[in-house]
């Protein structure tokens, strides 16, 4: 599949891919450092050898190729760095692998084709990019994909293509942003206020999306959860509420709202600050499993329920605020992905209990 990391300067598209090519569940990883900082690819040889591949326990850098082009290399190369960069995927996808080819940035890709489509004197066109601008993006992303190989031995390879797009002033209206747009499937939408509150990764949860959701349906359900996308459902609701509830909280301030909205406000930071939220470097919250994120979000959607029938019979709202347990739920991140399932069950009596116990007072 094709997904796209656009973000304006800071917003940490490179830490993005760094984790992706990390983590990725790929054979090999292909990184094409196209026109950015020289500085950004000494960082990837620099840090990749001393990080242990998970899968193998062998360094990274044995999975990893680099295409290098830093921005005080010529500017006709660049274009093909990119271009080498897919071809050499193929080559190993054909051989049976997975690949992973992380793309940065694909922005000065499309300002080095602008210089040469100038050179060339050919017609300009939006804000001076060539009118082949699409098509080529187009062509580009499309040669992702899974495909079963020819030959005597039956094998399946694949291509996952993570673009980050650069757009000036992070405006995402800008047409190498747009282009991408209508071919990739997966937005990751970096926010640049989410990155000065230091919110890392900055993905924007209303404006990012992924149309591989219905495909991935049936997966989820057999994989993880049967109850899975429900959970994503009610948090991306609450998630919603959070962002029409934020606007009356800064005109009139959290006390004007009810119990049951201060309940969602509560819960919505729960989401964005135990759950979206992760340390780049952190030894264990670095990397979540499918698992841990379900049974994370799960007590996180049952803490929100309960609280809510709390709120209908009458507990204030205050009393719900001072839990211990919303302590415990800022820890799970931080906990070891080995036995987090016991710790979830455990997590879940201690809710019960508390839970229980303040429907007791109140009776």
């Amino acid at each position: 599949g094709v997904a796209a990391i656009p973000g304006g300067f800071g917003t940490g598209k490179t830490v993005m891919q760094h984790q992706l090519a990390q983590w990725a569940d790929a054979d090999v990883v292909i990184f094409v450092g196209c026109g950015e900082r020289g500085n950004e690819m000494a960082e990837v040889l620099e840090r990749f050898p001393k990080l242990k591949d998970p899968r193998t326990g062998l360094p990274l850098m044995m999975r990893t190729i680099l295409v290098a082009n830093v921005s005080n290399m010529p500017i006709a190369a660049r274009e093909a760095s990119v271009y080498t960069g897919i071809t050499m995927a193929e080559y190993f996808r054909d051989m049976g692998y997975d690949v992973a080819l992380q793309a940065d940035s694909t922005s000065r890709w499309a300002e080095a084709m602008r210089e040469v489509s100038g050179r060339l004197e050919e017609m300009p066109g939006e804000e001076g990019y060539p009118a082949y601008l699409a098509s080529r993006i187009a062509m580009f992303y499309e040669r992702a994909g899974r495909v079963e190989t020819l030959g005597s031995k039956s094998r399946v390879g694949s291509i996952s293509i993570v673009g980050a797009v650069s757009p000036p002033g992070g405006d995402f209206s800008e047409p190498v942003t747009q282009n991408t747009l209508r071919v990739v499937k997966v937005f990751w939408a970096l926010d640049t206020e989410l990155a000065y509150r230091r919110h890392f990764p900055a993905i924007n949860w209303l404006m990012s999306y992924s149309l591989y959701l219905d495909s991935l349906d049936e997966w989820y359900r057999n994989k993880v959860a049967k109850d899975w996308s429900k959970l994503r459902s009610t948090a991306m609701g609450i998630l919603q509420q959070d962002a029409e509830l934020q606007e009356i909280v800064q005109l009139v301030g959290p006390d004007a709202l009810s119990d049951r909205q201060r309940v969602v406000l509560e819960v919505a930071k729960m989401i964005k600050e135990d759950y979206l939220m992760q340390h780049a470097y952190h030894p264990i919250d670095t990397y979540c499993s499918m698992e841990k994120a379900y049974h994370m979000l799960k007590i996180i959607i049952e803490f929100y329920e309960r609280a809510m029938k709390c709120v209908d019979k009458g507990i204030p709202f205050r009393k719900i605020a001072s839990l211990p347990v919303i302590e415990s739920i800022a820890r799970m991140k931080i906990q070891p992905i080995e036995g987090f399932e016991d710790y979830a069950k455990k997590l879940m009596r201690e809710m019960e209990k508390e839970f229980s116990e303040l429907l007791g007072e109140t009776t």
